[in-house]
């Protein structure tokens, strides 16, 4: 018998069960902050939360491409 650690080996859980086990499990929320599924008012109110927390994803991106 093989043994391997936690995470190794087996099957993944697909990105949207992680995801929703995150949320029901830990209360963590990962959105994509342009995912269809969201209306327009949405999607802005989490563009507007991850600029406050984290700061302007913009800017970042354009000083990693000088």
């Amino acid at each position: 018998m093989r043994w391997a650690p936690r995470g190794y080996g087996g099957t993944r859980r697909p990105p949207e069960q992680v995801k929703r086990d995150g949320w029901r499990e830990q209360g963590v929320l990962v959105v994509e902050k342009n995912d269809e599924r969201l209306t327009w008012p949405e999607r802005e109110l989490i563009r507007q939360l991850g600029e406050k927390l984290y700061g302007d994803n913009h800017k970042r991106q354009e000083a990693t491409h000088e």
